[in-house]
This record gives C-alpha cells, sequence and structure tokens, in this order.
C-alpha cells in the first residue's frame, strides 16, 4: 500500500481519496488485506481517529469491509452506486427537505429548554440510561442511529406536553424516512463522527438533568448544527 504522508491541514476526505485511487487504478485488489489502522496512521502521519473515519468512509462507498476486531479487506475496485431511493428523496425535494429541518431546529430547541423546565427524576434516569447505551453503540450504526432517534423522543417526551410531542413526531417521522440511509452512512458508520454525536447528546441530558433550559438549548443547537453540517452535503 502506498502512502504519502498529510500534513495537519490534511482531513481525513484526502486519505480516504488517495486510498481509493489505489483501489480503482488496482494497486490494492480485490481480496487485499489493509496494514493495521495502527501502520496506516504511522505511513499517512496521522491520527487514529483520521485513519478510522477514512476507513469509515471507504466502507460506506462500498469498497472495504471493516471485520469485528479490527482488520480491512478491499472487496470492490468501483465505488457503490448511490442507488437509494432516500438519496433521490433528498434531491428531488431539496426545498421541503430544508424547510422540515428549519422547522426541526426551532421545534427541537424548545423541547430541550422545557424538557429542562419540567423533567422529572423518572425522565432524568431514562435519559441518563439512553445516554450509556448510546456510549456501547459507538461503532454499531443502526444500533447508533435506534440509540440517537429515541433519546430525541425521550426528550420531547420530558416536555410533558402531548401536542409537542405530536408535532415533534410527525415533523421527524418525514424527515428521518427521507434521509435514514445518508444518516447512517455519515454519522452512525463513522466512528470518529459518532463519539462526538453521542459527547453532544451527553452534554444535552446534562443540561436537562441540571435543569438548565437556556444550556439545554444551547447545547441541542449546536448538536442540530453538526448534523446540518453533514447532511447539507448531500442536498
Amino acid at each position: 500500500m502506498e502512502a504519502t504522508r498529510l500534513t495537519k491541514r490534511n482531513h481525513y476526505e484526502q486519505m480516504t481519496e488517495h486510498l481509493k485511487r489505489q483501489i480503482v487504478e488496482g494497486k490494492l485488489r480485490v481480496g487485499d488485506k489493509l496494514p493495521s489502522t495502527k501502520e496506516i496512521s504511522e505511513r499517512f502521519g496521522v491520527g487514529r481517529s483520521t485513519t478510522r473515519e477514512a476507513l469509515s468512509a471507504l466502507k460506506a462507498m462500498g469498497l472495504i469491509e471493516i471485520r469485528q476486531g479490527g482488520g480491512c479487506r478491499v472487496i470492490a475496485s468501483i465505488p457503490a452506486a448511490p442507488a437509494i431511493p432516500e438519496l433521490e428523496a433528498l434531491r428531488v425535494n431539496r426545498e421541503t427537505l430544508l424547510e422540515l429541518l428549519e422547522v426541526r431546529k426551532t421545534l427541537e430547541l424548545s423541547i430541550a429548554a422545557i424538557a429542562a423546565a419540567k423533567r422529572t427524576e423518572a425522565d432524568v434516569r431514562a435519559l441518563r440510561g439512553l445516554a450509556r447505551e448510546m456510549a456501547s453503540a459507538i461503532g454499531d450504526d443502526k444500533e447508533g442511529e435506534r440509540t440517537d432517534l429515541q433519546l430525541h423522543l425521550l426528550l420531547a417526551k420530558a416536555t410533558g406536553n402531548q401536542i409537542m410531542l405530536g408535532l415533534f413526531e410527525s415533523i421527524t417521522g418525514q424527515l428521518e424516512r427521507a434521509i435514514r440511509e445518508v444518516r447512517r452512512a455519515e454519522l452512525y458508520a463513522n466512528r470518529s463522527v459518532a463519539e462526538r454525536l453521542y459527547a453532544e447528546h451527553a452534554a444535552i441530558v446534562d443540561a436537562v438533568a441540571d435543569g438548565d433550559p437556556e444550556a439545554a438549548s444551547s447545547r441541542m443547537s449546536e448538536h442540530l448544527r453538526h448534523v446540518e453540517s453533514i447532511l447539507m452535503k448531500h442536498l
């Protein structure tokens, strides 16, 4: 495997492109096993988190498999075509999805603040328990998605406002159906992103548990800005 040491200004995208080019050009063939994460990181002169991000991106392209317990193997020489209906929906209904994201952000900032003001001890226990599940799910895209969605639902329930809960379920239901596959590939299959998402959710839970509406709303705003910055690449 060829490697070029990257500068600090390089992002994982450059590393991803470098490895993808080697696979597409046949320098890394189907069936070849990649060096360990440690060795790849040393060859490129980057941290292991950067390497993991690049490998997750290659996995999302269908070029490699990441095996349980470590080890990666090339499984295809051409990136998989993005034949995902949800991805087409993003392109076709861009304006509608942008409006849904805008409404969701407004609603969830209010939900976080109200939940912080009205949460019960039972709500706090449920939220902290789910946050622990989320931490354990890092690296598991399907379970990561499930715990993420469930935590936001628990926050809505913690408001004690059934109308707000209904609005939340209606808006997020439409949005999640449209972007599910993109979310899973871009957020939960990428370990470093999943770790950051966990930290953001944990900060929201802490603010709600502390009964601090302003901090809860602020932490939710930071979290949604991060998620939207990723999703906007596909809009």
